[in-house]
């Protein structure tokens, strides 16, 4: 019930005044976020690299509302992607992007504006010696972002994508893509989504994430576990074992500012742990989701409001 409240306030401007306006707030927005721009983003991102991690970075903003939006947005993902190489860590920090950040959703030719986009990102990244994922969005989106992911794999066949397992419809996505090569992050979705297409209790949705990585790992693809719970970890490592995958096909993926001691700890263990960070100061949606996603994220943000 309270992830649910915690989403319905993502959408709603009212909550989001009043959230943004207070003042304490952004001393743990800066848990999650890595700052308002490029420059602070680029000091916390090389930090993580120095630290053995690999990072995927997602510029917040998922409001595009003209194809001039969408084209600053695009501008903005090379700029990042020079940036990283010009700091010599373009190798250990690839990009994530929302579709709906590079048109998906304008009112005129929005898959073609938004697949341009995205072209020209791949270009940037593959040029710059990394890949690129793209994010996944609510239900809605499913079909036109797997429809950009084909287009994209024609040249560029590392373009990842993330899957939600909490849709119905995503044991069928897997199957399809788990083919060799196939770079897919499987999270367990931090949307609210209605009933008719996706599960609703947390245990149906475990079983759900099991089952599709169950697949990914006795496949070809390159499973990309992005979860913080220690218990789909485990598993995971235990089918890695089962499978006798090799340490570089495959990887785990949590967020920036949670569980850090956890991501350290499979560094160390041999494994490749990237690291996702956003930065941007469009911050509100992306927060909200964080603190629905456990309820340890709201009690850390009410216990910072009220500490001086």
């Amino acid at each position: 019930m309270l992830s649910r409240t915690l989403l319905a306030a993502a959408r709603s401007p009212k909550m989001r005044g009043m959230i943004t306006g207070v003042p304490l707030t952004r001393r743990v927005v800066d848990r999650f976020v890595a700052g308002d721009n490029l420059d602070q983003a680029s000091l916390v991102i090389g930090d993580l690299v120095e630290e053995g991690l690999a990072v995927t970075v997602d510029r917040l903003g998922e409001d595009t509302l003209s194809a001039a939006d969408a084209a600053a947005t695009r501008d903005a993902y090379l700029e990042m992607l020079k940036r990283f190489s010009d700091l010599g860590i373009a190798h250990r920090t690839e990009v994530s992007l929302k579709l709906s950040a590079l048109g998906q959703k304008l009112p005129k030719d929005a898959e073609k504006i938004a697949l341009e986009n995205a072209i020209a990102i791949a270009e940037a990244a593959r040029d710059a010696g990394t890949t690129m994922t793209l994010d996944m969005e609510d239900h809605t989106t499913v079909d036109a972002t797997l429809g950009a992911l084909r287009e994209l794999r024609g040249d560029f066949p590392w373009v990842g994508v993330a899957i939600q397992a909490a849709l119905f419809r995503t044991e069928g996505d897997i199957t399809d893509l788990a083919t060799a090569g196939s770079r897919v992050r499987l999270v367990k979705g931090a949307y609210m989504e209605p009933a008719s297409v996706a599960h609703q209790e947390k245990h149906e949705v475990d079983k759900a994430y099991v089952r599709a990585m169950k697949t990914l790992m006795r496949s070809s693809a390159y499973p990309m576990i992005a979860s913080h719970d220690q218990r789909m970890i485990d598993i995971a490592h235990a089918m890695v074992a089962e499978t006798g995958r090799a340490q570089d096909s495959h990887e785990f993926q949590m967020l920036h500012g949670i569980r850090t001691t956890e991501q350290h700890a499979l560094v160390a263990d041999g494994d490749t742990m990237r690291v996702y960070v956003p930065f941007g100061d469009d911050w509100y949606g992306y927060f909200m989701r964080r603190l629905a996603e456990r309820p340890a994220n709201v009690m850390f943000f009410l216990n910072s409001l009220v500490k001086r």
